[in-house]
């Protein structure tokens, strides 16, 4: 700190700049979240509309800088941070929502606007392709002026392309603000401007609060997918895995009892379908008719072994996504045992 800050800091202020100071400090520490917001170019009217629709979810409290910067200090609950971003025409905001609504609201907020000579330009200005609505005259002068592919056409001027006229960072001439006003084009936003916010001991910059919520959320969802797969196919189990855990058990076993031929009453069913399937594809090998029984004759292969069947199910088993996996194949290989059953059993009628 300089000796000149120094002397500042301990001379006596005057009497109601100590208590614009208190309010401000008190207006500070009532909030959770508290930042500074740029008011730069906002009419007046506009800016009373903008108060007046915060009104219920967030205040701005204007004041002169120097004492907003001396009422930061006096917190010294690390709002002091918020002083570099003090400069210029600023206010104060305060909120008890999250950062990350707060800067959503005040982006929502903001409207289009004109733009005048001398200003810069926030983003690139284009005055678009079509029919300005503008008789035959000298405008079409103006606009090929400030760099427009204009034209009269079918008794009007008409802008032949989109034409980028400035780029952003460039300053607005006197042609040019003529020219959008003319047309009727705002290329600026107005609105408070959200230099910086402090909450819950985080400073946060506009950059890191400019979320996609909708990008977000898919993120969540299958960061909460991933979770749920790894869960699975570590054999950890929780509340939401249990299920899925239990019926990826049930199918191994049963893969397990089928390929090892347990006699099992539940597993008869699939035996039988399976046996079925390996006596029709022995059938569908033997070219000559007449050295099969009479039931097996014109038999076809089957297009899959139910052993093979069972193997890949076991396979699709290992990996899971976040559908809730029950033992549906069960049900499938209910309707398939009626027919395989038969099969089989006609041969010992």
């Amino acid at each position: 700190m300089s000796e000149s800050e120094a002397v500042r800091k301990t001379e006596t202020i005057p009497q109601w700049k100590q208590e614009e100071v208190d309010e401000l400090v008190d207006f500070i520490r009532s909030y959770s979240s508290v930042g500074i917001v740029g008011v730069a170019g906002i009419p007046s009217r506009q800016l009373q509309n903008m108060r007046r629709d915060l009104h219920g979810s967030a205040e701005v409290r204007m004041s002169r800088n120097t004492l907003v910067r001396r009422a930061l200090e006096e917190v010294d609950e690390g709002h002091e941070q918020l002083s570099e971003f003090v400069n210029g025409q600023v206010a104060l905001i305060g909120t008890d929502d999250n950062p990350f609504g707060l800067f959503q609201q005040l982006e929502a907020s903001k409207t289009p606007a004109p733009i005048n000579a001398g200003e810069i330009a926030p983003n690139d200005i284009v005055i678009p392709e079509g029919d300005t609505g503008v008789d035959p005259g000298p405008f079409v002068g103006e606009l090929q002026q400030v760099g427009a592919e204009a034209r009269i056409m079918d008794g009007s001027i008409q802008v032949t392309a989109d034409s980028t006229v400035l780029e952003a960072g460039g300053e607005v001439s006197d042609e040019l603000a003529n020219v959008l006003g003319e047309l009727g084009i705002e290329p600026k936003e107005v609105g408070l401007d959200l230099r910086s916010v402090y909450s819950e001991g985080v400073l946060f910059a506009p950059e890191e609060l400019a979320i996609d919520v909708d990008e977000y959320r898919a993120d969540v969802e299958s960061a909460a997918a991933a979770a749920r797969n790894l869960s699975v196919n570590a054999s950890y189990p929780t509340a939401r895995t249990a299920g899925t855990l239990l019926a990826k058990a049930a199918g191994q076993a049963k893969a397990v009892g089928l390929f090892a031929a347990i006699e099992d009453p539940e597993l008869m069913p699939d035996l039988v379908a399976q046996a079925d399937g390996q006596v029709r594809a022995l059938a569908a090998q033997i070219d000559d008719d007449e050295a099969l029984p009479e039931e097996l004759r014109g038999v076809e292969a089957p297009a899959a072994t139910e052993e093979a069947e069972t193997e890949e199910s076991s396979d699709e088993a290992e990996t899971t996504d976040d559908t809730e996996t029950d033992a549906d194949t069960d049900t499938d290989d209910d309707e398939d045992d009626g027919d395989a059953g038969e099969g089989l059993g006609a041969m010992f009628d």
